[in-house]
């Protein structure tokens, strides 16, 4: 069961928003699909992004994946710890794996992404 408290974006892509910030990561499906992420490309703190753009990448074991930013916004922190433990995005990609967080420019943004039982149901539906 995906955390109540996030919403998703079809690229397998989370956000936790607070107040005008989204903290961005990958979701437990999207992890569990790469296998052991071994490297992850960090977006530049001050770069911004338009919803749908490329952030950043994941290099595992099985593959590199894009990163895509689920809304708009300027990077304001990166996860410095996956420099040195990449693994963090497997072993706890809600809490200590984020990857980036957004300074919100469109709010609303985050309102057309799916809530976790519509993620729920968009993975049973792509099966």
């Amino acid at each position: 069961m995906e955390p109540s408290d996030l919403r998703f974006h079809k690229e397998h892509e989370w956000i936790r928003v607070d107040g005008q910030e989204a903290t961005i990561g990958i979701s437990q499906f999207a992890q569990d699909a790469l296998g052991d992420v071994v490297f992850i490309e960090l977006p530049k703190v001050g770069a911004i992004f338009e919803m749908e753009q490329e952030l950043g990448e994941v290099e595992s074991t099985k593959a590199t994946s894009t990163i895509y930013s689920p809304v708009s916004g300027k990077v304001i922190r990166v996860n410095q710890e996956l420099d040195e433990h990449p693994e963090l995005m497997n072993q706890d990609p809600y809490g200590q794996g984020w990857i980036a967080v957004i300074e919100l420019s469109t709010p609303a943004e985050a309102d057309q992404l799916m809530t976790a039982e519509q993620y729920e149901g968009f993975l049973k539906s792509e099966a």
